[in-house]
């Protein structure tokens, strides 16, 4: 609707009252997005929450710290139910398996260090959901995710939480200009988790005290290579462990029992320097182990870059930015040169250890806190 200038700016950016704005929120179950849910239940606005059940492996139904089944499932029900607002569970398991579990799989098998929290938001909570949330009339859909969305002169733009350590912007690159323009991240700007936890206690949630989920959703006992064999069997096939010079030194139980950077369970002791995993060859059933130093990179190919610059990726031959190419490393500098329409080469300026394909790669704004998108490493 067009703005009038003589109506105010609720909370969520709508330029009418709270309880003519309705919003849907995408509850996992977990303190988050509950708290979001309450929140803006309690400022008035058409809440709807909306909770997804992505997976039923068994164990997982009852496992504290996975998140989107069972228990999940059931407390975000309660926050519903307690905050008066409506609340509807989803059945996309068919869909998360087509568009995340299934290339998890296949990625792990051909070798690469696949991030499938990015995948879920990418294909599932910010396409599907969001649609959903398109269709049942909603101004906006509000998730529990740390991490800012900011209006400047060209639209909405990504930038940094205001907690570092719970900043979510590296699972969150590939949020498009559109679908950016229809989210909301009421957490962001929280200084501490211990806001978020207060805000819970002071709605009287039952899930002010829940732990953080911690494992990847389908993967509660953090066994991936278990995972791998169940849905593709015969994965785990055994093979050499070889040198980079191709000397045998020993004998594994499967590819997909190993990443890169491993240090630690590869059954080669005795030897004067301590060796690690640079390289992983499912073909030739091998893992490759080398000194430390061998696992130093400063170029990193990229591709399936979403852009989230003013002006087009392409209109200059080099950009300097900073660079995440783990989530639990900092920014550090690098220069983004590229190659295609959603393909790049980045230099980092200081060579970073464990760099690995199938990992992300994601663009910051050096001096500040805006977010440029990103892309996924991959061999070249």
């Amino acid at each position: 609707m067009p703005l009038d200038s003589d109506t105010p700016l609720n909370s969520l950016g709508f330029a009418k009252p709270p309880s003519q704005t309705r919003v849907v929120v995408a509850m996992s179950g977990g303190v988050d997005s509950s708290v979001v849910a309450a929140e803006l239940a309690r400022e008035g606005y058409d809440v709807v929450g909306v909770t997804l059940q992505l997976y039923d492996h068994g164990a997982a139904l009852a496992k504290k710290g996975a998140c989107c089944a069972g228990i999940d499932i059931h407390d975000a029900r309660r926050v519903a139910e307690d905050m008066g607002f409506p609340h509807y569970v989803l059945d996309y398991e068919n869909i998360f398996r087509d568009a995340v579990i299934d290339e998890f799989a296949d990625s792990y098998l051909a070798g690469a260090t696949p991030v499938p929290c990015i995948r879920c938001n990418e294909r599932v909570k910010f396409k599907d959901l969001l649609q959903t949330a398109r269709d049942l009339d909603a101004d906006c859909m509000a998730t529990g995710h740390y991490i800012q969305r900011k209006i400047g002169d060209n639209g909405p733009e990504l930038h940094m939480a205001g907690d570092p350590r719970r900043d979510q912007s590296y699972f969150l690159f590939s949020t498009t200009p559109e679908q950016l323009a229809f989210l909301r991240f009421p957490l962001g700007h929280l200084t501490s988790k211990a806001e978020t936890r207060a805000l819970a206690a002071k709605h009287g949630l039952p899930v002010a005290d829940k732990p953080d989920s911690q494992d990847i959703c389908f993967v509660p006992d953090g066994n991936y290579a278990s995972v791998i064999e169940k849905l593709r069997p015969g994965a785990g096939e055994p093979g050499e462990i070889v040198d980079i010079e191709g000397r045998v030194l020993g004998q594994h139980e499967g590819v997909i029992h190993y990443t890169i950077g491993q240090r630690r369970g590869l059954g080669i002791g005795g030897l004067a320097d301590p060796l690690y995993v640079v390289k992983l060859d499912p073909d030739a059933r091998q893992v490759i182990v080398g000194p430390k130093s061998e696992l130093s990179t400063r170029i990193v190919p990229v591709r399936e870059i979403n852009w989230l610059g003013d002006e087009p990726m392409d209109s200059r031959a080099e950009w300097p930015l900073s660079v995440k190419v783990r989530s639990t490393r900092p920014p550090r500098e690098a220069i983004l040169r590229p190659t295609g329409l959603d393909t790049a080469e980045v230099e980092l300026l200081t060579p970073e250890e464990g760099v690995s394909p199938g990992q992300a790669c994601v663009f910051y704004e050096t001096e500040g806190t805006r977010i440029f998108g990103g892309g996924w490493i991959w061999r070249g």
